[in-house]
């Protein structure tokens, strides 16, 4: 082949550049890596399209523990990520995620925020009482406690933190190309390289499978399964002309999760499971703010009785069809494919972790910081799903 390189990624929004970062800074690799980015504009990556949420609370304590360490490094990151002494601003609001329960989903709550503190992260849980206290903006009718994350909580700019994690890949020795994968060569059963659209054949060792919602297709090009789909997801925008202080991202007792965007508010909601269906275009559903999201504010939050939708986009989730969590580790059908894949709507808030643990594993042959064995393939090789609780 031309071309040769000790690790290839496919896909460079987040995923793939926090990857090529660790990976690059680590003092035990000395290959070469090439990220491949279909569109470097990322006009339609999901990346920029997304919430840039950061929180703690999950169920599970691979992805707790995957946000503590997003937390930490978000706010190093000037300095970690620095490039000519200059380092990114990731804007953290630092504004806590509210979660509401009803009385049928409490005891889920308070079980999932045992957990969060016994890892060591800064929740709380509050009573309707408490929560009429803090939020008097809020009706609790309904609303049987509440988790709250005061600290460490909150949301960044996901489009600082993609170009931080790129930036300084590069400037440690990465290269990208401005290309598609659209083949996987393999000889005795093993990744050698790739073929790219415009490039031709390029020969690697591994291939990092961090393409977010195109993984499924990408893996498919090996022969290899993979259950992550695209999914569209519409983030509605408007105006209200009553100020909310002080409020976190709030997710309702219905699903839908709301929060302040500057002087206006965002809002979003998963679809009904036998309508979420497979999508690449990128038209919102405006019938789910109809139906579905203005109801359920209106009823939460009295001053949204009276808004005005101002605007609307749409973006994908890399979706997970078989547990909605990340897939972390070799296929094991397909010897040299690293996966880095399957988020579900969490990935820029676990993009770090993710990133450290795919560059311990080909680096290292092991997970050294966080053990995430849980969220590797085998799970659904045989039929294990890990259940987590709060997806949003």
């Amino acid at each position: 082949m031309a071309r040769s390189y000790e690790v290839v990624i496919a896909g460079g929004g987040v995923m793939g550049a926090a990857v090529a970062y660790f990976l690059t800074a680590d003092p035990a690799f000395d290959g070469r890596v090439l990220i491949v980015e279909r569109d470097p504009s990322y006009a339609a990556a999901a990346t920029p399209r997304s919430w840039g949420g950061l929180r703690q609370q999950f169920s599970t304590a691979e992805n707790v523990a995957m946000s503590l360490f997003a937390v930490d490094f978000v706010r190093r990151a000037r300095d970690l990520l620095a490039v000519d002494g200059e380092g990114p601003d990731l804007a953290f609001r630092e504004r806590g995620y509210l979660f509401l329960a009803s009385p049928a989903g409490r005891a889920v709550l308070e079980e999932n925020l045992a957990l969060q503190r016994r890892l060591g992260a800064t929740v709380e849980c509050l009573t309707p009482a408490a929560l009429a206290a803090r939020f008097p903006w809020l009706d609790t009718d309904g609303v049987a406690a509440a988790g709250f994350g005061p600290a460490n909580e909150g949301w960044i700019d996901p489009n600082a933190l993609l170009q931080g994690l790129r930036r300084k890949a590069l400037a440690q020795g990465a290269e990208q190309a401005a290309d598609a994968v659209v083949g996987i060569e393999r000889a005795g059963g093993r990744v050698r390289g790739v073929v790219l659209r415009d490039a031709g054949p390029v020969g690697c060792a591994t291939l990092v499978n961090a393409a977010g919602p195109q993984a499924g297709a990408l893996a498919a090009l090996a022969g290899a399964a993979l259950p992550v789909r695209p999914r569209k997801r519409t983030t509605f925008v408007f105006d209200c002309r009553t100020p909310i202080p002080e409020m976190p991202l709030t997710v309702d007792v219905s699903g839908v999760a709301v929060r302040p965007e500057g002087a206006q508010f965002i809002a979003i909601v998963s679809p009904p499971p036998a309508e979420d269906r497979d999508a690449t275009d990128l038209e919102p559903d405006y019938g789910l703010f109809e139906t579905t999201v203005w109801p359920a504010l209106a009823r939460r939050i009295p001053a949204f009785a009276a808004i005005k939708l101002t605007g609307a986009w749409a973006g994908h989730y890399d979706f997970n069809t078989f547990d909605q969590n990340a897939i972390i580790g070799w296929h094991p059908e397909c010897p040299g494919l690293m996966l880095c894949n399957g988020f579900s709507g969490h990935g820029l808030q676990q993009a770090p972790a993710a990133g450290r643990a795919v560059a311990e594993l080909i680096v290292h042959g092991a997970f050294r910081s966080l053990d995430l064995a849980a969220l590797s393939y085998e799970r659904i090789a045989e039929g294990r799903p890990l259940s987590e609780k709060n997806v949003v």
